[in-house]
């Protein structure tokens, strides 16, 4: 794992499980406000709530599915939507009574969620409507606007378009049903957990 020298700015290069990341705090309306600039992101498009633990995950959200199907799809290459509790800064996504959560299948990013002492709002590292990045020279064009970019080696291999999809982003606010909002990397065992295991329904 690897810091890259970058200029003082709110945001922060991480790598996750999928793909390069942006990540800053979601309590800091500034930070918040540049990611959207950087990317050159639609106001209305949320962003993600990293977490380094499933157990946190009661506390920023309202949870309608069982626990087991938390630990069994998280930490993972997935996004699941639920509706926000009052916990969660309403700085984050303030047009929206849900949030994704998010628990990349990878520890370093894990652990700085944890040290942070709060959530992070956590994006992909690149302009909005630009591919994915595997590799942090991929959106070497961002660095001057960042406080940190943490190189943790390529992502993936690199070959296989997959590789670029993001996580599988599932809608679970709707007691007792699924709905598929990105299709992303993850798509036939998320689903297979949630139909076969759990009995959900997909609605759309």
């Amino acid at each position: 794992m690897q810091a890259r020298s970058a200029q003082v700015g709110p945001m922060v290069a991480v790598p996750t499980d999928t793909q390069s990341g942006l990540a800053c705090s979601t309590s800091c309306s500034a930070a918040l406000d540049a990611v959207y600039r950087l990317k050159g992101r639609s106001e209305a498009k949320p962003l993600a709530l990293c977490l380094g633990r499933v157990v946190h995950v009661s506390r920023f959200c309202h949870v309608k599915v069982p626990e087991g199907l938390l630990k069994d799809l998280l930490p993972g290459p997935v996004t699941l939507v639920m509706a926000r509790s009052e916990e969660l800064s309403k700085d984050l996504n303030p047009f929206t009574p849900l949030v994704g959560i998010r628990i990349p299948d990878h520890a370093f990013l894990q652990d700085v969620a944890q040290m942070c002492g709060g959530p992070l709002a956590l994006t992909s590292a690149n302009l909005s409507s630009q591919p994915s990045s595997l590799n942090v020279e991929e959106f070497q064009d961002l660095w001057p606007q960042l406080s940190l970019v943490i190189d943790g080696g390529p992502i993936g291999d690199g070959k296989s378009p997959k590789c670029r999809l993001g996580s599988t982003v599932v809608d679970l606010s709707v007691p007792g049903k699924f709905g598929i909002i990105r299709a992303g990397c993850a798509l036939e065992n998320t689903t297979d957990v949630l139909q076969r295991k759990y009995g959900l329904l997909l609605h759309r």
